[in-house]
């Protein structure tokens, strides 16, 4: 890891893991990107600055002379700004006083830094050495500083922008990127993430036209259309081989991602906070920080770029307490009981689960306040008298002396109008004066850019923890914003109401997960709704979608593991049929595809047979013997389970001594193909012992058989049958000799 700057050349060289990240301040004090891929050496690079000569449109950089077309709308930007001939899509623009949107932003100093300061009030990777690189307006004396941070173990570059207002009154941010860059090539692929409720994940690849592809969220939750993160790709990339770039944005609100294929052989690509409905009064003397967005580069196709994003956020984004720490292999009430968590009805489930090895009960929704159903309740977080007359102790000294964890979940950002909250408080609610609020799920949402507000989800929440012994809390967000206003604000600043919001989040989440250091928080948002680096920055793992059914599962799982570890992946095995899509899978099925995140169960345990609970113990030894595979291996996509009968994914230790690999046939059909699958990452002079128990194989292979000759799934069980629909077959490969 190093960052260095030739002085001679005013050429800046970020090198990470495998990378070069590679930009020069042009003869303008522009600053201009080079090169962003493999690692190279630290070559002058200026030399591939093309002039665009009989372009009689393009307007010349004010006070330089305009020789064969030299102008910000050919330059290859690393910051782009409104106005002096920049036609692209830009990743700043502000306003003056006196209503002029123009900026001429050229170089003025930089600094680098041992370590990347923390961002004000956002969440961000942590560590690693940082180029700051503070850029001046010509025509005011507004600042912009750019952050770059590499690191020695994963091939990323974070970035985020800092805007300084030093002109001595207020000026307003119309636009606030995280970032832009301009690379080679006008003939991509872009590869993004469409979510929708109990079917996130799904991958999209798309060639990106002249013009622009934008993904966004208008929400105010980061993944209920889209996700804030997408990859671009070259025309011959696969999984296993080729070039990919991928962005992720460090953020849980609206956001934009934008790439744009210009006429001079160039893409951009930039993003952030989303404009729409945006604006931030910035006053003189203060500074606006958007959030970090993480660009990796692999030329090992999209499970390269796939396996940097999980190494860089296990490494240094993920909370260190916990990120490879053993996960709560939790029992969750939910759908076993619904609202009608009473203990006479919750107590035969712990028995039920005792010697299993499931190590963690969870009390969901139902437990507080008038909450028998979704229509009352929310916002009043109090033990219900009626459903808990001794209050929770009994409940959770019978978890702990049954020998598991006691789990509980809130919804601490939302309110029903039927509540106490709500009546002392109606104000708190996001609305509009003189409106009627739109409702959805029979709640509204609380104004948490409101100090008051957050002090009393903090301190209502903090009650509940402090009078119990509590192990776990699930954090749960179902709805999004459907009014973006705050009656807190001013009318001059209700365009700044989505990033507060986030900004509110973040300060309760950090005061609760500051003040309960040894609580584990899972985040959770209607399933996937708000899946995103800064959730897993507060809460080590988040439920990836309320859908539970094992095919489904293994869709989403395929999808959300693009830009996220599995170990991030909270995942449970449910009651067949599957109460999202009346789907009957095996019991097996369901645990197996489950292993491959972070394991849970979500069913009655009283209503399961004997036979199935002795399955439970297996299947949670199984996944013991897996998880560190789970929390710390290199993840391998091997079947793509979107246009394919099949699904498999394999983890490998770093070491290569050790991998798993757990494989799908949907839909079995007679007569069937012979269907080899091919893992990878392996030891190729090593011999490995290959064991599949359920089918009586055990081989003795090289590394290099194993990925080349590849493994075959069985069409007929050990006794000769056919195994029928949505059947798994795992592998556990170790290294003998």
């Amino acid at each position: 890891m190093a960052i260095y700057f030739e002085k001679e050349t005013k050429t800046f060289f970020l090198e990470g893991k495998n990378i070069s990240y590679i930009f020069g301040i042009n003869f303008t004090g522009f600053p201009e990107h080079y090169y962003f891929g493999e690692r190279i050496g630290r070559d002058e690079l200026s030399y591939t600055y093309e002039a665009n000569i009989g372009d009689s449109g393009e307007a010349a950089i004010p006070g330089e002379i305009h020789a064969g077309g030299k102008s910000y709308n050919v330059y290859r930007s690393e910051f782009s700004f409104y106005g002096n001939g920049e036609f692209r899509e830009c990743s700043f623009q502000m306003m003056f006083k006196n209503g002029s949107r123009l900026n001429d932003f050229r170089y003025e100093t930089h600094e680098i830094l041992a370590e990347k300061p923390a961002l004000a009030g956002l969440p961000s990777m942590r560590g690693g050495e940082t180029l700051k690189l503070t850029l001046k307006d010509m025509n005011s004396e507004m600042r912009v500083h750019l952050f770059y941070t590499v690191y020695d173990d994963a091939a990323v570059v974070a970035r985020h922008m800092e805007v300084e207002n030093r002109t001595g009154e207020p000026v307003k941010i119309l636009r606030a990127y995280s970032f832009a860059l301009d690379v080679y090539g006008n003939n991509h692929d872009l590869l993004t993430i469409e979510n929708a409720w109990a079917r996130e994940g799904k991958p999209e690849r798309t060639p990106i036209p002249h013009g622009f592809i934008c993904v966004d969220e208008k929400s105010a939750s980061s993944t209920r259309r889209h996700s804030p993160a997408f990859a671009l790709l070259n025309k011959d990339t696969t999984e296993e081989h080729g070039a990919a770039l991928g962005v992720n944005l460090i953020y849980s609100a609206s956001f934009t991602l934008k790439a744009e294929v210009s006429s001079k052989g160039y893409t951009r690509l930039t993003g952030g906070i989303n404009d729409f409905d945006f604006t931030w009064e910035l006053p003189a003397g203060e500074t606006f920080t958007t959030p970090e967005a993480v660009l990796a580069y692999s030329g090992e196709g999209v499970g390269g770029m796939s396996r940097e994003y999980h190494d860089a956020y296990r490494a240094h984004l993920i909370n260190p307490r916990f990120v490879k720490a053993h996960r709560p292999v939790v029992i969750n009430s939910w759908e076993a009981v619904y609202f009608g968590c009473t203990p006479d009805r919750l107590l035969p489930i712990i028995d039920a689960v005792s010697g299993t090895g499931i190590d963690t009960f969870v009390l969901d929704d139902g437990w507080f306040g008038a909450r028998r159903n979704d229509r009352a309740g929310l916002g009043d977080w109090v033990v219900s008298p009626e459903v808990f007359p001794e209050g929770l102790a009994p409940v959770i000294d019978y978890v702990h002396g049954a020998g598991m964890k006691f789990g509980i979940w809130f919804e601490p950002e939302m309110v029903n109008p039927d509540s106490d909250l709500f009546r002392a408080h109606p104000d708190w609610a996001i609305s509009v004066p003189g409106t009627e609020p739109c409702v959805s799920r029979r709640q509204l949402v609380l104004d948490i850019t409101r100090t008051d507000v957050r002090d009393y989800v903090v301190e209502a929440v903090s009650k509940i923890l402090r009078e119990n012994k509590i192990d776990y809390v699930k954090w749960d967000f179902n709805r999004a914003l459907t009014e973006n206003f705050s009656r807190a604000l001013p009318a001059e600043n209700q365009q700044e109401m989505h990033h507060r919001y986030a900004l509110g989040l973040y300060d309760i989440c950090q005061r609760l997960v500051g003040g309960f250091p040894n609580i584990f928080f899972e985040g959770c948002a209607g399933g996937g709704g708000r899946f995103d680096p800064a959730i897993l920055y507060y809460f080590p793992q988040i439920w990836a979608s309320d859908d539970t059914d094992a095919y489904m599962r293994t869709q989403i799982q395929y999808g959300t593991s693009l830009f996220y570890p599995l170990s991030a992946i909270s995942c449970h095995t449910s009651i067949c049929p599957n109460h999202q899509t009346s789907r009957t899978v095996p019991f097996k099925t369901r645990a197996d595809i489950a292993h491959l995140g972070a394991t849970g169960y979500e069913l009655d345990t009283t209503k399961i047979t004997p036979e199935e609970l002795e399955e439970v113990k297996v299947q949670v030894a199984e996944y013991k013997e897996m998880e560190d595979l789970v929390l710390n291996g290199d993840l391998y996509r091997l079947e793509n389970t979107f246009d394919s009968n099949y699904f498999a994914m394999q983890i490998v230790s770093k070491d290569k001594a050790k991998a798993h690999i757990t494989a799908m046939r949907a839909l079995c059909r007679p007569n069937d193909e012979h269907k080899r699958i091919f893992p990878r990452g392996l030891d190729k002079k090593a011999v490995y012992e290959v064991v599949n128990n359920e089918y009586d194989l055990c081989l003795r292979l090289s590394g290099a058989a194993i990925m080349n000759v590849g493994l075959v799934l069985p069409l007929k069980t050990a006794d000769g049958k056919m195994p029928g629909d949505f059947r798994t077959f795992t592998f556990r490969i170790t290294k003998v000799e």
